[in-house]
């Protein structure tokens, strides 16, 4: 994810939380019956914490970490308190508004999609910048200062991106045949059914 001079525009806690695993079970509560891991103390910054872990931490900021198609999100209610997260694209799951933690693969958007996430290309809506709160501090970086021109540049060349795009999927799908040769077009003919030769050919030649 980068770091460097750039770590001081983040809080402490954002990159130890990117990169805690969530939804593990307990270590200190493995035989509880709630003892899944999806809680983070921004104070402590000392991993993932269940349910019970909170009573340790009364007076910390804690925020909950859910989950969506594997991934972990976080409700926009909870970390906007805490974070900006302006440029980032929120979703709606489960009737709650929330930001994904990090970068979720995705293949190359296809033709008509306008706006892709600055880090890792997934397809967004025009007024977002990044996919997920990982995605914005990767491309807030000067480490990326390239790779962001290198992408402007392909935004700017419009149709012919498309194009090209366009052309290189179908020379990947469809296989190429060459022409017809005239060789090969009188072999082809021949092959089809039984020659039958017309009456008095020569006689129409003739005319």
């Amino acid at each position: 994810m980068g770091g460097g001079e750039n770590d001081s525009r983040w809080p402490p806690w954002l990159r130890p939380l990117l990169s805690t695993s969530f939804f593990v079970q307990c270590k200190l509560h493995a035989d509880a019956h709630k003892s899944e891991c999806n809680m983070y103390c921004l104070d402590c910054m000392n991993g993932a914490l269940c349910s019970l872990c909170l009573a340790y931490h009364r007076d910390h900021r804690a925020i909950q970490i859910r989950r969506s198609s594997y991934h972990d999100v976080i409700r926009v209610s909870e970390i906007q308190k805490v974070l900006d997260i302006s440029g980032v694209q929120t979703y709606i799951i489960n009737s709650a508004r929330v930001v994904f933690l990090n970068e979720r693969p995705q293949p190359r958007p296809g033709k008509g999609v306008t706006n892709t996430c600055e880090v890792c290309e997934r397809s967004l809506l025009d007024c977002f910048r990044f996919c997920s709160l990982g995605c914005k501090i990767v491309g807030t970086s000067n480490e990326t200062g390239v790779r962001k021109q290198g992408k402007k540049n392909r935004k700017t060349a419009g149709s012919d991106s498309d194009e090209s795009y366009s052309s290189t999927v179908v020379q990947s799908f469809t296989p190429s045949t060459p022409p017809p040769t005239a060789f090969s077009y009188r072999t082809a003919k021949r092959r089809k059914g039984i020659p039958h030769r017309a009456p008095f050919g020569s006689l129409i030649l003739e005319f």
